[in-house]
């Protein structure tokens, strides 16, 4: 994992960069240590200097496309601005073109099959990551109105839950992108009302 302060290796960059692209164009199961290296204009031992094999890969760009996602989301629920309006723009960059870029792909399916046999651990800790982000922004906006959650029956915790998993199941019931902006609307709408005054 790389830090702010750790510079990107630009082979690594490079091999990761290649491997998204073909892995998009040609699936996971069809896409060989050897193109990836062919594309990474790089030999095979070379490569397998930076990787042993596919899953490692695999598992880097999850790791990439993940870090990227939880460091957008904290920059965007910091900023000033109508609570609704974080929220909606956090989950549109940081979830929604996040998956549209896989789901777009003819193997998309098998990418995004693949996430929890081969990358559970990474996508867990993702989740928790951005549910302490999500549950931050909420307590604050709650505050922020003077809202004693507690009073309400609720907490900062259980409505960031009840957020990222309605959109977790959003995401698999409703595969239009409108459709599912318009649902995450609704979503962030619900929390909103909890921590207004």
């Amino acid at each position: 994992m790389t830090t702010d302060a750790e510079p990107t290796d630009p082979k690594r960059a490079r091999i990761l960069e290649a491997a998204m692209r073909l892995v998009l164009a040609y699936g996971f199961s069809r896409t060989t240590m050897g193109d990836i290296a062919s594309a990474a204009e790089m030999s095979r031992p070379a490569l397998y200097l930076l990787f042993k094999n596919k899953t490692e890969i695999y598992r880097a760009i999850a790791e990439q496309l993940l870090d990227g996602s939880v460091a957008q989301a904290g920059v965007i629920l910091r900023r000033e601005g109508p609570f609704a309006e974080r929220m909606m723009t956090m989950i549109e960059e940081c979830l929604i073109a996040m998956m549209r870029h896989i789901a777009g792909s003819p193997h998309g399916a098998e990418i995004l099959d693949m996430k929890s046999r081969l990358a559970g651990d990474l996508h867990a800790a993702w989740r928790s990551r951005l549910g302490a982000l999500v549950e931050a922004a909420v307590a604050d906006e709650a505050r922020r109105n003077g809202v004693d959650l507690q009073a309400r029956g609720l907490s900062a915790p259980l409505l960031s839950a009840l957020l990222l998993d309605g959109l977790e199941g959003m995401k698999m019931r409703i595969p239009d992108p409108d459709e599912q902006r318009a649902a995450a609307r609704g979503l962030v709408r619900v929390v909103e009302i909890a921590v207004q005054g």
